[in-house]
C-alpha cells in the first residue's frame, strides 16, 4: 500500500538514501528541510521548507501517515517536532545510533542500558555528548508516540554521500596503491551498516507498520578489517603492501584510532567512550529476525568506489579521514626506523 511519509531532512547522506528508496518503492514522499543542502535534489518532489528547531509553520495541519526524523540531535529539536506531528501521523521513525549505549566493555542488545549526560540542554555535539543526547531525543519521541514509535539505532553508515569519510578512507586508500599503514592486525573485527540496507530496513519498517527498538549494524563478527582492505584491493584491482602496525607503536606516534585510523580503536580506555572492546559486536538479531538483510562487504566496497570516482576533483581532492599521504609515509618510515634499531 502506498503511503504519504513525510522525510525530516533527506538531503545529505542517510536520509537522501531513505528519500530515494521511498521513492523507488512508489510511495507519496514529502521532504521538510532547511534548503541549505542539496536544494535541487529530488526536484520532482514535495519540498517544504523551515526549521525543525523553531518553525514548523510549512508542515501547516496536514498528515502523513508516517514520519521520518533523519536529523535529530537533541531532545529539545526531537521534543518539537514529535509532539508538533503526534496526532497527525501514525507512526514516528526515529534514526538514533548504536552510540546510545552507557558502555561498550560488553556487547550490547536494544535492552542495555543507555547513556546519561551531566547537562541535557547542552547544544554542543561531540563524542562526550552525541550518545546520551540521542538516548534523550529517543525518550521524546516516546514521550509523544508512545507504542507508535520506531527507534532504529545504526553502527556507522557506510555508502555514497558519505560526508565523513571514515569507511570510504579504506575504498580510496587501496586505489591509491603503494605502500599502506594499516592499524593492528587483519582479523580485528568491524561492525557497520550499508546505507541501502538502513533505508532498506526503514521503508520495509514503515510498510509493515513496525514499532520498537532496533540496533541495525551488519551480523557480529561477520566482517573484519582485512576482509575490507581485501574487498576494496579487488575491487580497485590493485595489490599494494599493506603494513600492519602495532596497536602499541601507533600509540607511540600519536595516531588516534577512528580518526587517523577509521574503523579501528586501540586496546584500552578512549577518551568519552571509555571501554571499547564489544563496540564492533553490537547484537543484529531483532533487527534481522524482522527482515533486516546485510549485504556483503563486497557490494558496499563497489558502490563507493563506483561513487567515488564520479565525484568532482575538490571532493576527491581530500578525504575528511584518515592518515594523510605525508603522515602516512612520514609513520611507514618510523616504523621500517625501528624494525632496525
Amino acid at each position: 500500500m502506498t503511503r504519504s511519509i513525510l522525510i525530516i531532512g533527506g538531503t545529505q547522506f542517510v536520509g537522501r538514501h531513505i528519500a530515494q528508496r521511498a521513492l523507488d518503492r512508489g510511495h507519496r514522499v514529502t521532504l521538510f528541510t532547511r534548503g541549505q543542502t542539496n536544494a535541487g535534489l529530488f526536484a520532482q518532489t514535495e519540498h517544504l521548507r523551515g526549521d525543525r528547531k523553531h518553525d514548523l509553520t510549512a508542515l501547516g495541519t496536514r498528515e502523513w501517515d508516517a514520519v521520518i526524523d533523519t536529523c535529530g540531535y537533541t531532545p529539545r529539536e526531537v521534543a518539537f517536532t514529535a509532539q508538533a506531528l503526534s496526532q497527525r501521523t501514525q507512526r514516528y521513525l526515529f534514526v538514533s545510533s548504536v552510540s546510545v549505549y552507557a558502555s561498550f566493555a560488553q556487547p550490547n542488545d536494544e535492552s542495555s542500558a543507555t547513556g546519561v549526560i551531566d547537562d541535557p540542554d547542552t547544544d554542543v555535539i561531540d563524542g562526550r555528548t552525541y550518545g546520551p543526547l540521542k538516548a534523550l531525543c529517543e525518550r521524546e519521541v516516546h514521550a509523544s508516540f508512545g507504542d507508535r514509535a520506531l527507534i532504529l539505532r545504526p553502527g556507522l553508515v557506510a555508502g555514497p554521500w558519505d560526508a565523513t569519510d571514515r569507511f570510504t578512507y579504506w575504498v580510496v586508500r587501496m586505489l591509491r596503491g603503494g605502500p599502506v599503514a594499516a592499524p593492528g592486525a587483519p582479523d580485528y573485527v568491524i561492525q557497520y551498516i550499508d546505507a541501502a540496507d538502513l533505508s532498506a530496513f526503514a521503508i520495509d519498517c514503515i510498510e509493515h507498520d513496525m514499532s520498537g527498538t532496533f540496533n541495525v549494524v551488519t551480523p557480529p563478527g561477520r566482517d573484519t578489517l582485512g576482509a575490507l582492505l581485501a574487498a576494496a584491493c579487488r575491487a580497485a584491482n590493485t595489490s599494494p603492501d599493506i603494513v600492519w602496525l602495532p596497536a602499541s607503536f601507533l600509540q607511540q606516534q600519536g595516531v588516534q584510532g577512528w580518526r587517523d585510523m577509521p574503523l579501528w580503536l586501540s586496546p584500552g580506555p578512549q577518551p568519552d567512550l571509555g571501554d571499547t572492546r564489544a563496540l564492533m559486536h553490537t547484537s543484529a538479531g531483532r533487527a534481522q529476525a524482522h527482515g533486516l538483510r546485510c549485504r556483503p562487504i563486497e557490494d558496499t566496497v563497489q558502490s563507493i568506489l563506483q561513487w567515488w570516482l564520479a565525484q568532482p576533483e575538490p571532493r576527491r581532492a581530500q578525504l575528511k579521514a584518515g592518515l594523510s599521504a605525508e603522515r602516512e609515509q612520514a609513520l611507514l618510515a618510523a616504523w621500517r626506523s625501528a624494525q632496525h634499531t
